[in-house]
């Protein structure tokens, strides 16, 4: 069999009387004189280039050009290959905790919690399952009424009391120390000044 070779077939541009531009594969194409865009000759008799094509043409293209900028600004490379999290923790550092500072006291819940893990261990001498302590007491908890609840918050507001007034203690100690503090530092100075004068 042999190949067949295609016949080019030269369109005729009703629109202009121009000469056909020719793609690499063949195609034909005419240049519209109204918008100067080349417009393949079959599509010629749906090519509209008026003005009011001319400007939604223009506002489509806007709108996707918008929309591709935003999604650029999103795409950021970190500047670090380095993660985040990692990152994050050798710039903070970990605050140093004061082993003097009183402790807050607990919720109503979590003093009742103690109350409830010794009767529900009294009950259940081999159960270890931490899980279902927890999950039973926030049901009890739940279910108890503000009346059964009572004890607990009084001896929460108790706590709370003895906590306040550590914390005031203990805030009064800090600006003590400051203070002394900043009186050995002048001392110190003032020794080291006495001492570089005698020399």
């Amino acid at each position: 069999m042999a190949s067949q070779t295609r016949k080019r077939v030269d369109a005729v541009d009703s629109r202009s009387a121009s000469v056909l531009v020719r793609a690499k594969d063949g195609s034909a194409f005419s240049r519209c004189d109204d918008c100067k865009k080349n417009v393949p000759v079959a599509l010629i008799d749906m090519h509209n280039c008026s003005l009011e094509a001319k400007i939604k043409l223009n506002l489509d293209a806007q709108v996707v050009d918008q929309a591709a900028d935003a999604k650029k600004q999103e795409r950021k490379k970190p500047k670090s290959k380095e993660p985040k999290a990692k990152k994050a923790k050798v710039e903070k550092g970990k605050k140093v905790k004061d082993p003097n500072k009183p402790k807050r006291p607990p919720t109503a819940f979590f003093v009742f919690l103690d109350d409830f893990r010794k009767t529900f261990k009294e009950a259940n001498p081999d159960s270890k399952d931490v899980k279902r302590v927890g999950k039973e007491a926030g049901e009890k908890w739940r279910s108890m009424s503000d009346e059964d609840k009572k004890p607990y918050l009084d001896k929460v507001a108790e706590l709370k009391a003895e906590y306040e007034k550590a914390m005031e203690s203990y805030k009064a100690g800090e600006v003590e120390e400051d203070e002394a503090g900043s009186d050995k530092e002048t001392a110190v100075k003032e020794v080291e000044e006495e001492l570089t004068d005698e020399e």
